[in-house]
């Protein structure tokens, strides 16, 4: 049985995998998990599962789930809080793999931390391959340590790979929905509101990938990860707006082959597909059925209108610290832009003005990343 520590266990992606984990009980076990602020959602988790450790960031959370455990006698439930609870689940004894789908920079210590305690990793959190892609890797080629994709086009993409030489590979081919906005011209888009950006096609996510999503920063994103992860040049990373979302990703190889994963819009698929690795197992999503399916359509994604997909390419072309410069301020923009401070363009400017003014060609370390973030959160709170 594997045992499986989760770090943002309430949050969309977390709850989708703890769905994997409820379906395969007699495969996978629950050890840990840390959240933020949802005690309801954590207590229900704890009656269900009863894991060895939570830690939740929030005080008053903390103190609602720990009286509650307290209440109903849970001694082998250990509720901790405190700035390294994430930490201390990410290196639990009692977990062989942990998931990492916490949003944005709060996930790269306890990434590195499980790496460096020999935990193979489920990676849902597109900001620590962002940020400190060559860290992380190196890190765990030095511990042999998995990185297994969450995410449904980078899952798709690993799928592909299995079985062939990576020097056979010509391009991968990231696919797009497109987001709400597929199709928008610069002035359709001058006066988006928040809930506009919010209403994505086809997946149910979180707030921040979803304004990511709608400005295609989502693909900017994946784009640098599929760097990190499979080791390609960006010149041979294609991202492809394919509407209708089946084909989750593609591979194409020298001799013309292009293989593509296909399946039903879900992320449980790849969620259960890191945790069962090398395995499949029975499925927990809906079936194909190609009889219903009326068109697979694919588009060349509009640059110029979504800027954000291009400045990603040119921070991971540049290198450094720009690709964490860019994720940041990125981070920033999006808190902005649902809290109503600034247009949906806006994001966007802001993320290519920090790309300008900040010093990208210094040593990718932890302490220099989480330096970066606080001077560029700073700096855009402050002017804008």
């Amino acid at each position: 049985m594997k045992r499986i520590a989760i770090l943002g266990a309430t949050g969309s992606i977390g709850s989708q995998a703890i769905d994997v984990i409820r379906k395969h009980s007699e495969l996978f076990k629950l050890a840990g998990i840390s959240l933020n602020k949802n005690s309801q959602k954590a207590i229900e988790i704890i009656d269900e599962f009863k894991p060895e450790l939570i830690a939740v960031s929030d005080h008053d959370a903390y103190l609602s789930v720990k009286e509650y455990c307290s209440n109903n006698n849970l001694k082998n439930v250990e509720v901790i809080t405190g700035e390294n609870c994430n930490c201390d689940v990410a290196v639990m004894d009692d977990a062989d793999m942990v998931l990492t789908s916490v949003t944005g920079l709060v996930g790269l210590k306890p990434t590195i931390a499980a790496i460096d305690a020999g935990k193979d990793i489920a990676l849902a959190n597109k900001e620590t391959l962002v940020s400190a892609g060559s860290l992380v890797i190196n890190e765990a080629n030095k511990k042999n340590v998995k990185i297994l994709p969450v995410d449904s086009e980078h899952g798709a993409i690993f799928q592909c790979i299995q079985g062939n030489d990576k020097k056979s590979i010509k391009n991968l081919l990231i696919t797009a929905s497109g987001g709400p906005f597929r199709g928008k011209s610069i002035n359709d888009l001058k006066n988006v509101s928040p809930e506009d950006a919010l209403k994505h096609p086809k997946w149910n996510m979180g707030k921040k990938i979803t304004i990511d999503s709608s400005t295609l920063m989502n693909k900017g994103l994946e784009v640098i990860e599929a760097h990190f992860l499979f080791g390609i040049p960006y010149s041979n990373i294609k991202v492809i707006v394919h509407p209708q979302s089946i084909i989750h990703s593609m591979v194409e190889y020298i001799d013309g082959s292009v293989i593509g994963q296909m399946a039903s819009t879900d992320m449980r698929l790849p969620i259960e597909y890191a945790f069962s690795y090398p395995e499949r197992i029975q499925r927990v999503v809906e079936e194909l059925d190609f009889y219903k399916l009326k068109e697979l359509t694919f588009e060349k994604p509009d640059f110029n209108t979504f800027k954000c997909l291009k400045l990603a390419y040119d921070a991971g072309k540049i290198g450094g610290l720009m690709p964490s410069i860019l994720n940041s301020a990125n981070e920033e923009a999006v808190m902005l832009f649902l809290d109503r401070r600034i247009s949906f363009l806006s994001i966007a400017d802001i993320v290519e003005n920090c790309m300008l003014k900040f010093d990208y060609n210094v040593s990718v370390t932890i302490e220099n990343i989480i330096q970066n973030d606080i001077n560029i959160k700073k700096y855009i709170d402050q002017n804008y």
